[in-house]
């Protein structure tokens, strides 16, 4: 049952970019940036998200108390490792991803796929990504915001509803940064965490995933996730 929540909550995080004047209209809200590699890499705190998914909000308070994701340069390049760390239920969860720069277009495979563009912002700190992810036959739309720090202002954060609003999606999750962070593995050997590595789930388990991404479904995902909560804290 647990792969259904790892391939929820791997479609609710990765990526994003900007610096700008403020924007208000829809069009300028959603209009792309040049993207420049260097941009990219660092430390980044996960602020807000919005998908395409009814019921995504519900499903990422419930889950994720806060994340964050370190970008490095690979060896290649234009390609990055992502390392991202979510702090879901008291536990810390960690995801490695790889990703390249094409044509402006910031792409992952990893058992789904992914490609997203940066979106301007009026947030001198921030990155906002606007991806495409594909699920087994399902198509996923999300928008993410990260920032350098672990809050921004109200304002910063109402350009980002208005963004999703923009691009007819869900009304945005917002992390709560009081709640704490899970530390660096690296700087940290000591801390327990939980791979949430996709590698392996069979072609099977993604087509039954298709099911999961609907208003039902999402409440299908919310039951077993409660319903295994004491489970999990307890392994």
């Amino acid at each position: 049952m647990m792969e259904f929540v790892h391939v929820a909550v791997a479609v609710l995080g990765l990526l994003s970019l900007g610096h700008s004047a403020p924007v208000t209209s829809c069009e300028n809200l959603i209009q792309p940036r040049e993207i420049h590699g260097n941009q990219l890499v660092g430390k980044w705190t996960q602020i807000a998200e919005s998908t395409s998914i009814p019921g995504s909000k519900t499903l990422t308070k419930m889950l994720v108390e806060t994340a964050w994701i370190n970008i490095t340069a690979a060896n290649e390049a234009n390609t990055f490792n992502n390392l991202q760390i979510q702090k879901m239920m008291g536990l810390c969860f960690t995801l490695k991803t790889n990703m390249t720069l094409v044509n402006n277009t910031l792409n992952m495979v990893h058992n789904y796929r992914l490609s997203g563009v940066l979106l301007n912002t009026g947030c001198p700190d921030c990155l906002v990504i606007y991806s495409n992810n594909t699920i087994g036959r399902t198509a996923v739309k999300a928008l993410q915001l990260l920032s350098r720090r672990v809050k921004v202002s109200a304002a910063e954060l109402e350009e980002f509803t208005k963004q999703a609003e923009c691009l007819n999606l869900e009304s945005p999750a917002i992390l709560d940064s009081e709640k704490g962070f899970c530390p660096d593995p690296a700087l940290a050997p000591g801390t327990k965490t939980i791979d949430l590595s996709l590698s392996n789930i069979m072609p099977d388990d993604l087509n039954l995933s298709e099911k999961l991404f609907t208003e039902s479904g999402m409440k299908t995902i919310l039951d077993i996730v409660q319903s295994n909560m004491d489970l999990l804290k307890e392994d």
